[in-house]
């Protein structure tokens, strides 16, 4: 019985590590996004099977469980060990009772709103307490912006864009500071309006282009089109005349190679770099069942160092809200 037990766990193990290796044009074969979305778990299933392996004498079996955790440690080692770091300037500059609009540094936060059933107040008390200059919500309704107002989003980030491109959900971003050059999509989507609008750092010295991100879900009948979304992002690699931070719900880890096909050599990761962890975001109204996926990003472009990730469960919603600290050279 521990035999066969092996062989089961071994079998998803090593399919699961095998499909986080194959190419972007691949990762939209049916189902294939999903198994990658669990990839980081895989290595406790290998590690089980090992287990199991070693004590059923199945030696080849044992070896493939040894190679598949040793992959899964290669890919995942990065999240644990920061290869960027904010200035000492950040920590003293958001260390102060309100955000100061002017210097280089700004505290971020997105969330996707659940079809505008999140808690607005959750949403307002986010903003408040973790001090946040650019906020980006997805899925957002008339009735869920007119509830952030009423809950006071205004006191706190008076400056907003909000698009929809079905009349019905939007995507929009808040700032503490007016937004110059503001578009409802920025990227040309297929999936969603994704709004943009740059904000001004140092009193004039910087310039950085904000834009709320939200691609298409990877579920049956739409594989093809998870895929284009994210093809479509990696097209503003090619906009060299501004510095971008995306904020959002991208739909994809960074297990997924279209998504590390759009950071390309160009756009960077937050959580990665920042060497947090594993921030992961989705789902949080599936209790029992925990947050498994980092399908919620905040990237950078050059010149722009982030740190200080933190994940934080807002009512309402499926998806936990993600927030980080950027400085701008």
């Amino acid at each position: 019985m521990l035999g066969v037990l092996a062989l089961a766990l071994g079998a998803a193990a090593g399919l699961g590590t095998l499909a986080r290796v194959l190419p972007g044009e691949l990762m939209a074969l049916p189902y294939v996004p999903i198994v990658v979305a669990f990839e980081p778990w895989f290595a406790l299933v290998a590690l089980v099977a090992l287990l199991l392996s070693l004590a059923s004498r199945r030696w080849l079996t044992a070896l493939i469980m040894i190679v598949c955790i040793a992959a899964q440690a290669w890919w995942q080692y990065p999240f644990f060990s920061p290869s960027s770091a904010l200035p000492s300037g950040a920590t003293r500059a958001l260390s102060t009772a309100n955000p100061n609009p002017i210097d280089m540094y700004a505290r971020v936060m997105t969330c996707n709103v659940y079809k505008g059933a999140a808690d607005a107040e959750a949403i307002v008390e986010a903003v408040r307490d973790e001090r946040v200059e650019v906020l980006a919500l997805q899925e957002t309704t008339a009735d869920f912006v007119s509830r952030l107002e009423k809950a006071g989003i205004g006191k706190y980030l008076p400056y907003s864009k909000v698009s929809s491109s079905d009349g019905v959900y939007g995507n929009g971003l808040w700032s503490v500071t007016p937004f110059a050059d503001t578009v409802d999509d920025e990227v040309d989507s297929s999936a969603s309006f994704m709004p943009a609008g740059t904000v001004t750092f140092g009193d004039g010295k910087a310039q950085v282009r904000f834009v709320s991100v939200h691609t298409t879900a990877p579920v049956p009948g739409y594989w093809s089109l998870w895929r284009k979304s994210l093809d479509e992002l990696g097209m503003m690699r090619s906009r060299a005349d501004r510095r971008y931070v995306f904020m959002g719900d991208f739909n994809a880890t960074y297990d997924h190679a279209p998504f590390r096909e759009f950071l390309g050599d160009r756009f960077t990761d937050a959580a990665r770099s920042a060497g947090r962890g594993l921030t992961l975001t989705w789902p949080t109204d599936k209790s029992p069942v925990p947050r498994f996926a980092g399908i919620d990003h905040v990237v950078v472009d050059r010149g722009i160092v982030a740190g200080r990730m933190e994940t934080k469960v807002i009512p309402g919603s499926d998806h936990a809200a993600l927030l980080a600290t950027i400085a701008v050279s």
